[in-house]
């Protein structure tokens, strides 16, 4: 079930961040920024995640996501 609600919370925060920094990709590669984002945001926000639950995991998710994207834009294309 983890693994479920990572893939959908994970989705979400890829859609939000492709969209917010205007990166049109397809599903897939949404899909996986947001996951990995979702992981990314997970480690640097672990005590904020701890203090406020889900909200907190969406955030860190869409910031990590927003941090691959820079990171992809600056260094890979």
């Amino acid at each position: 079930m983890p693994i479920l609600m990572l893939i959908i919370i994970g989705a979400a925060a890829g859609f939000i961040a492709t969209r917010l920094m205007d990166f049109r990709v397809g599903v897939p590669t949404t899909i996986l920024i947001g996951v990995l984002g979702a992981l990314i945001g997970g480690l640097v926000l672990r005590f904020l995640l701890l203090l406020t639950g889900v909200a907190a995991g969406i955030v860190g998710a869409i910031l990590g996501a927003l941090l691959l994207i820079w990171i992809w834009q600056r260094y890979v294309s």
